[in-house]
């Protein structure tokens, strides 16, 4: 039996219409080899019912790519791992409902950075387009440990190899940066060597759970908690300091402000490409 190159999770929970248009983004991409991996929490919106109905309209070839598993789950990271369990392709792509492929040859794209890859690389990342405040967010080109403590880009930007969740997956304690966490075990203990790719993975919804306020004051405190188990007091505070002294949060409120962020990230943009 041919595995896929690509296994597409889609993790859903009373998501509606949103279930349905970011299938359809997936459907719009030009090469099939992929499967989606739906795992839905046990929606009572009837969303995972619309989409069975919707998918009788497409062909068998999509049809037999799509794969639905309902079972409950504790988080949004617990059902993501669920999913990989259920996943067979190479590499894994999480995408949220209500978020979607930024173009239709998305995954064209990738393939081929994927094919000039030579180095074992396991971790291949690129942009994203955030919806709410109309811009695309720049990944940094060069992840070292500056930018491990700064921030890494969010899973709809990256493509992981499955051997990265082969040993462990989302650490489900973890209720807002469980992505982050899994990023810096790969980068440090699993040697992934992300790669950039100079393109816009994805058109991001924005205003998501890690990002609602009764949520700010965990993800600090987790994000403590996680880099100290991968850098050491030193080089911490040396990062925390270089934050403070680039202005770190003006730049955040700037990059949240929905009139300055589109200039502020197209200002981040021109740089990272200079370095």
């Amino acid at each position: 039996m041919a595995f896929p190159m690509f296994s597409i999770i889609v993790v859903s929970l009373n998501a509606g219409e949103k279930l349905l248009e970011t299938i359809e983004s997936i459907r719009e991409q030009t090469i099939g080899d992929y499967e989606v991996v739906v795992k839905d929490g046990g929606s009572k919106d009837g969303c995972v019912d619309m989409l069975r109905h919707k998918m009788l309209g497409f062909d068998g070839a999509m049809r037999s790519r799509i794969r639905i598993f309902e079972e409950k789950d504790s988080s949004i990271y617990d059902g993501m791992n669920q999913a990989v369990a259920k996943a067979t392709g190479k590499y894994l792509y999480f995408l949220n409902c209500g978020d979607y492929f930024y173009r239709e040859t998305v995954l064209e794209e990738v393939t081929r950075e994927i094919e000039k890859n030579r180095d074992g690389s396991k971790i291949f990342y690129g942009d994203i387009y955030e919806v709410l405040r109309g811009n695309v967010v720049a990944s940094n080109p060069k992840i070292n440990g500056f930018a491990c403590y700064r921030n890494v880009p969010c899973h709809q930007a990256c493509i992981y190899d499955r051997e990265l969740f082969a040993e462990r997956g989302y650490e489900p304690k973890y209720r807002v940066r469980a992505d982050y966490e899994h990023f810096l075990y790969s980068f440090y203990k699993k040697d992934a060597k992300p790669v950039y790719m100079p393109l816009v993975m994805a058109s991001y919804e924005g205003g998501g759970f890690s990002e609602k306020a009764e949520n700010r004051k965990k993800s600090a405190k987790e994000h403590k908690e996680i880099t100290t188990l991968y850098m050491s007091t030193a080089k911490r505070f040396k990062y925390r300091a270089a934050l403070l002294l680039t202005l770190a949060p003006l730049r955040t409120k700037i990059a949240e402000n929905p009139k300055m962020a589109r200039y502020y990230n197209e200002l981040k943009d021109l740089i990272y490409r200079k370095k």
